[in-house]
């Protein structure tokens, strides 16, 4: 442990173990602890009794579940963007040899009671019940202009500078109604609230582009793809990149407690009476608490099932966005599901969540809405966590802290942090700039 390491990381959450990857590419010497005895932290994967623990303490699991080990119930359960930054991660450090990739059922949103799937081009919003007839042209004619946009041509600006122009600006120039907006915002854009409208188009255009070239990549029925096994492969993935290069790992080790100079800059970190000196350290907000603010509240309930979720076309993995409009809300509510089709669960048996920011201090009550749209659960749990930012000046103490996983189903805001980390550590942009195609060939 008396090494001098470059970087010391704590915890094995996956922004912290992506960290850890691309900072061991980079060439530093990188020491990797995390309290617990598995890999994972907030977004670990459970086995049944596991689970069980966790929410029920002492009680056991019963038999009609099936054999405990062919769960893996992910803690925070998000798809991955087919075409997204973590996609691009993934295949700029080579970690898709480590996964297999499966792609996502479907992609639906709520609106009006209703369960829709969710239009993402021109030709599907010709045909989408959440439309009338006419809307469904100016849709069209909105969605085509997204299309063909492009930021370097300006003859595909149509005379507009979405830098300038604002969201609710561009939707009005073709006329669509609040019902559109709504899931043109939350569904494909993927807006967690409605500020957005107020913003620059330009970020708008570009989720949405994003959101058709995903889905357009594996001419399924989402944008979206999901590792067999669950998110548990991903933090161990990275982790054994980590190590290819160098790294150093240690789990099971207790307080983790980050020693400072007179200055308040980290010298390194002590646990079990050794000390590992390092010149930065890398953590979730639990190891520097007096560091972080807290910033809000999760609400969220797991559910297991024997059937998919009703009015989605039999889909095996889904994700269903309930935008906070259509519920009376400030944030929007999630819905996730996956089965045995991901290996996530044994045959026959779904894993359900719903999450959203939490609003109340009660989320049985309060997720309810996604809950319905279930249908008959076999179990159910509930829970609510604390979200958290860090407050702490990087430059000042050398302490890069990640902030808390949020209520979403995918993966956008999650990468769009451990990003902006590895910038503010390193002082440089990492270069995303990849063949996408190098990664088609696990997810068959």
């Amino acid at each position: 442990m008396d090494e001098e390491y470059d970087v010391i990381v704590l915890g094995t959450g996956l922004k912290e173990c992506i960290l850890s990857g691309l900072l061991s590419v980079d060439g530093l010497k990188v020491l990797h602890m995390d309290r617990n005895d598995y890999y994972g932290g907030e977004s670990t994967s459970l086995n049944l009794i596991q689970l069980w623990k966790r929410f029920r303490g002492d009680d056991k699991p019963p038999p009609h579940l099936g054999a405990s080990r062919d769960y893996n119930i992910d803690m925070n359960p998000k798809f991955i963007m087919a075409n997204g930054n973590l996609v691009r991660v993934l295949i700029h450090t080579d970690v898709t040899k480590y996964l297999s990739f499966k792609a996502v059922d479907g992609s639906y949103v709520f609106n009006k009671s209703k369960v829709h799937k969710v239009p993402s081009n021109d030709m599907e919003a010709l045909k989408s019940p959440l439309m009338g007839i006419f809307e469904k042209r100016r849709a069209r004619k909105f969605f085509i202009y997204v299309q063909n946009y492009n930021e370097s041509d300006p003859k595909t600006h149509e005379g507009m500078d979405l830098t300038r122009v604002t969201t609710k600006e561009l939707i009005a120039k073709y006329g669509l109604d609040d019902n559109t907006i709504d899931f043109i915002g939350h569904a494909l854009a993927l807006h967690r609230d409605d500020r957005y409208l107020s913003e620059p188009a330009l970020d708008t255009v570009k989720r949405m582009k994003l959101y058709a070239e995903s889905l357009a990549r594996f001419q399924g029925g989402s944008p979206y793809i999901y590792p067999l096994y669950g998110l548990g492969e991903l933090p161990q993935a990275f982790a054994r990149l980590s190590a290819v290069y160098g790294g150093t790992y240690m789990l099971n080790k207790p307080e983790c407690k980050v020693e400072f100079d007179d200055e308040g800059k980290v010298v390194g970190v002590t646990s079990e009476g050794e000390t590992a000196k390092c010149k930065k350290v890398v953590c979730d907000p639990s190891y520097l608490p007096g560091k972080v603010r807290k910033v809000g509240r999760v609400a969220r309930a797991i559910a297991i099932m024997s059937h998919p979720i009703p009015s989605t076309d039999e889909s095996h993995s889904v994700q269903i966005i309930l935008p906070q409009k259509q519920l009376g809300r400030k944030s929007d509510m999630y819905l996730f599901c996956c089965s045995y089709t991901h290996n996530v669960a044994p045959k026959g048996k779904f894993i359900a969540f719903v999450s959203t920011e939490a609003e109340t201090d009660q989320p049985a009550i309060e997720l309810k809405p996604g809950i319905d749209l279930l249908g008959p659960v076999d179990e159910i749990f509930f829970d609510i966590y604390d979200r958290y930012e860090p407050v702490n000046e990087c430059t000042l103490d050398n302490c890069f802290i990640s902030t808390s996983y949020d209520a979403t189903t995918h993966f956008e805001s999650t990468v769009d942090d451990v990003l902006n980390m590895y910038t503010l550590i390193t002082g440089k942009v990492i270069d995303l700039s990849v063949d996408l195609s190098a990664a088609s060939a696990a997810e068959e």
